[in-house]
């Protein structure tokens, strides 16, 4: 019985920590003759915490509005990025609303 007890306390454990990783966004550098800026644009995305500990869209919201703000101008990536956070509560969930807006670019190809 304590051997269950511990391997359920562990997946358990291994549950919770796997559910707080979140996807980096990928803002790299460009010198100025590796692309064409397009405009500038931005976009938000939005996650929720239900309960405060059960993750809704919540980890991947820097890189979906970055994306979303990438392809309204049509764009191969973003210079200039600046990225803002706001929250607001409720009685069961907490949301988290990213807005990501920068100079979106086309890259050259390399011939």
């Amino acid at each position: 019985m304590k051997y269950l007890s511990k391997v359920v306390a562990a997946a358990l454990f291994g549950v919770v920590l796997a559910g707080c990783t979140g996807t980096p966004m990928n803002s790299k550098h460009y010198d100025s003759n590796q692309y064409t800026v397009i405009g500038h644009s931005e976009a938000t995305a939005t996650g929720l915490m239900l309960f405060g500990v059960i993750p809704i869209r919540q980890n991947s919201r820097f890189v979906r509005a970055q994306e979303a703000a990438i392809q309204a101008k049509g764009g191969d990536a973003m210079i200039n990025t600046q990225v803002q956070e706001n929250w607001f509560w409720a009685w069961v969930l907490s949301g988290y609303t990213t807005k990501v807006s920068g100079d979106v670019v086309k890259l050259k190809t390399v011939q």
